[in-house]
């Protein structure tokens, strides 16, 4: 298996846009300030220090401090933008993100750079694949998982309109584009990536071109495949899930997350109670990583297009078995 088809289509690190996006913001608000816990170069704020040396708080290797700054900030009446490598902003300080940002209501950007295996041959402790399950266990705290350049910009334009803390997803694995400036960006909607009615295939963030892929396969086997793009895994499009699995004989979900607690997870709480049917889904199956590149690692764990449609034909088999 590859880990990407043959494509001409370009690609792109996502925190370039996220770092150019940031800057636009803060020369349009001067309230917007950047915390980051010694990862200026890995949060690509170097620019945004130059341009505003004021409105960059370096913490330190202090994740727990970073959100706890970032909460007195936002209490003070800024809008903090707290960046860190996915694994350390969630797994050190879930407690702060908890009580300091979601029970205090505070409006704290929290953005997971480098997110799922992105980190790859650094291993499983610098992988951020639990980071949706914790997260979404939050009440009060939006979940977003962009899946290109164009909604890693609408994803901090959004973000810095709410009145209370969201995390968001900055990809570093380079992905294609799959969405349009001018596409909706609206928590609980999910975008149609390519419409189908034979199978439904639910993907975020990185996954997203690849479930555009699988489907391009699928299709030159005569099976009509509906990609939906779910850049809010909290809150989730429940309407476009229950419609997947009232139209379609079935949904894959693709996530490069652990299984357990994430987009998969959600999708299968709500069709198990209001619109039951067959499932799959794909993610990293509870166990930690071998090493290896983040493509080895996709291959792995069959997160490609050769996985992705291996699932839908088998959710097909299933209803016709």
């Amino acid at each position: 298996m590859t880990a990407t088809p043959t494509t001409d289509a370009p690609v792109f690190d996502c925190r370039a846009d996220f770092a150019d996006e940031l800057s636009r913001l803060a020369r349009e608000d001067d309230r917007v300030v950047a915390v980051c816990n010694d990862s200026v170069g890995s949060s690509n704020l170097v620019k945004f220090r130059e341009e505003f040396p004021d409105r960059l708080i370096n913490v330190g290797i202090a994740e727990q401090d970073l959100v706890g700054v970032g909460a007195g900030l936002a209490n003070a009446g800024l809008i903090p933008f707290v960046s860190a490598a996915g694994p350390f902003l969630t797994g050190r300080a879930t407690e702060q993100v908890k009580a300091d940002v979601a029970y205090s209501q505070q409006r704290v950007i929290l953005c997971g750079q480098s997110p799922g295996m992105a980190y790859g041959e650094l291993g499983p402790t610098h992988h951020s694949i639990e980071d949706l399950s914790w997260m979404r266990a939050i009440a009060g705290l939006s979940v977003v998982v962009p899946a290109d350049p164009a909604q890693t910009r609408a994803a901090l334009r959004w973000a810095a309109t709410q009145d209370k803390g969201c995390y968001i997803r900055i990809p570093r694995f380079k992905v294609p584009a799959v969405s349009e400036p001018s596409d909706d960006f609206t928590p609980g909607k999910a975008n149609v990536v390519r419409e189908g009615a034979d199978v439904t295939i639910i993907a975020i963030g990185t996954m997203v071109s690849r479930a555009r892929w699988a489907a391009d396969q699928l299709a030159a086997e005569g099976i009509s495949a509906r990609v939906l793009n779910m850049a809010f895994v909290e809150p989730l499009d429940f309407d476009a899930v229950t419609t997947a699995a009232t139209e379609t004989a079935g949904i894959v979900t693709v996530e490069e997350a652990t299984i357990s607690g994430g987009l998969g997870a959600a999708v299968a709480s709500h069709v198990v109670e209001h619109a039951p049917c067959r499932m799959r889904i794909l993610g990293i199956p509870g166990e930690f990583a071998p090493t290896g590149s983040a493509g080895f690692l996709l291959d792995y764990f069959g997160l490609n297009a050769d996985g992705i449609a291996k699932a839908a034909r088998e959710v097909l088999r299933d209803g016709i078995s």
